[in-house]
């Protein structure tokens, strides 16, 4: 055979059949071993897996082990025929495309294979551009559903910011010292607890510790258990299967949940521990084996995924009161990240503020408001009990108002912070009571008072103490 004729063979040579095709997974089911091996033949070097079944039992058995993107399915084979082993199959959890190949068409056929959930329907005989089209196809069907599915998601959970919150800002030391930990520990397939107060940047440290590893390519799926109601939370999480809910559409074959859809990325879990005491041992369980099962189904569908959890809370102490599994937190406890409150590196307010005028103006198409240094010096005395988020919010207040409220603006030099001076003015002397009666020792004067050591050492910089 001369080169040419070569040429007309090589599989490489044909059209590309869409960008994601390389990336299937396909189950070819057939009895017939010449129509499996040109499925084979045809698929193998374009497709990322290809597993072949000579007949639905051993097919099952393969569905059992593995999950798979796309099913090539004949109809007519010795024992169950193609649609009735399809329509079993979507009842035990049967979550891939399936494309239904038969020698016999009419359009009883057609509409039993599309009641059973086959996709795409093809005809024997089929040339090789007929079955690379119809899989291609189910590929994009799936990644645009998939795309969907995560951009509804993100824009239910007010995920504007989310753009611009996939890195640590500040130079401080405690923050160069979490964005090293994060970056070292990217790599690194386990577990990440990241705790912290409200508003100190744990999904901002999350995207980072995504956006370091070798899965920033993929999905980054951030769930925030409070926000979705108890009594759907798990169907979100785990998807479902027709059937498994009476109110649901008679078309809508399955729901994939974000687990699946977060599968070969990162699944973020914040305020895991508002998280349901089943759901909990639900999740366990996805944790241990790295499968899930959906709501109403009777088989496991395997998923890699890199699970990292945030709290606001003491979890420990949550264990210690029966509200979350000892198991649980121990499991997620592998790797913990303490994100440090505003007022810990409270260095750092001057920068991020600078940084948030730019940004937020940019996005409004306002004129940036200038950040005097008496309201810088009110920056750095005020303790920021809303932390990173609440001094976002403060710029983006006054940005729209178009000047910063009256309590910073009035602060200079030699005054105390002018918010409810009363209060300032009566935790000065308590701290300096506290501080005498320590004989002027920082660290047991904070342990007393139930702060950090570096919160005494700046309300005595303030003071001048």
């Amino acid at each position: 055979m001369n080169k040419t004729a070569l040429a007309k063979l090589d599989l490489t040579k044909e059209p590309a059949f869409g960008p994601w095709l390389s990336q299937a997974s396909i189950l070819v089911i057939d009895d017939e071993p010449g129509m499996r091996n040109f499925l084979v033949k045809i698929l193998k070097p374009r497709c990322r897996n290809v597993v072949e079944a000579s007949n639905t039992e051993e097919a099952s058995k393969i569905l059992d082990a593995g999950h798979f993107d796309v099913v090539i399915l004949d109809n007519i084979m010795p024992g169950k025929n193609g649609v009735d082993w399809l329509r079993e199959q979507r009842k035990v959890g049967f979550f891939a495309d399936a494309i239904l190949i038969t020698a016999f068409a009419d359009l009883e056929t057609a509409i039993r294979a599309l009641q059973a959930g086959a996709v795409d329907f093809v005809l024997k005989p089929f040339r090789s551009n007929q079955i690379l089209n119809a899989v291609a196809r189910c590929i994009d069907r799936m990644r645009l559903r998939r795309d969907n599915f995560l951009l509804r998601h993100e824009l239910e959970s007010n995920s504007k910011e989310n753009g611009r919150r996939d890195r640590l800002l500040g130079n401080s030391k405690s923050i160069k010292t979490i964005r090293e930990t994060l970056h070292r520990i990217a790599p690194l397939p386990s577990t990440v607890l990241i705790t912290g107060e409200s508003g100190t940047g744990k999904e901002v440290a999350a995207r980072t510790l995504h956006s370091s590893s070798d899965r920033a390519d993929k999905a980054f799926v951030s769930v925030n258990c409070v926000t979705i109601p108890a009594d759907i939370l798990e169907n979100e999480l785990f998807g479902h299967i027709k059937g498994a809910h009476e109110e649901e559409d008679d078309d809508d074959q399955r729901s994939d949940g974000l687990f699946l859809h977060a599968s070969g990325g990162t699944l973020f879990l914040d305020e895991v521990a508002d998280l349901p005491f089943d759901v909990q041992g639900a999740l366990l369980r996805v944790i241990e084996d790295n499968k899930i099962r959906p709501v109403g189904s009777k088989r496991e569908v395997p998923i890699d995924v890199r699970f990292i959890f945030a709290a606001n809370t003491d979890l420990l102490a949550a264990v210690e009161a029966g509200r979350f599994r000892a198991d649980l937190f121990y499991r997620i406890n592998t790797l913990q990240i303490e994100m440090p409150p505003l007022r810990d590196h409270i260095e750092d307010v001057q920068e991020l503020a600078d940084i948030f005028m730019q940004e937020i103006s940019f996005e409004l198409g306002a004129t940036p408001l200038k950040i005097s240094s008496a309201i810088r010096r009110g920056f750095l005395r005020y303790d920021w009990p809303g932390n990173v988020r609440e001094l976002r919010n403060l710029i983006e207040r006054s940005l729209i108002l178009g000047e910063f409220p009256p309590e910073f603006e009035g602060v200079d030099e030699d005054s105390s912070f002018v918010i409810d001076d009363t209060l300032q003015s009566v935790e000065r002397q308590h701290i300096l009571r506290v501080l005498e009666e320590c004989g002027g020792n920082r660290a047991e004067a904070a342990r007393r008072l139930g702060v950090s050591r570096k919160t005494i050492d700046r309300k005595c910089a303030m003071w001048n103490d």
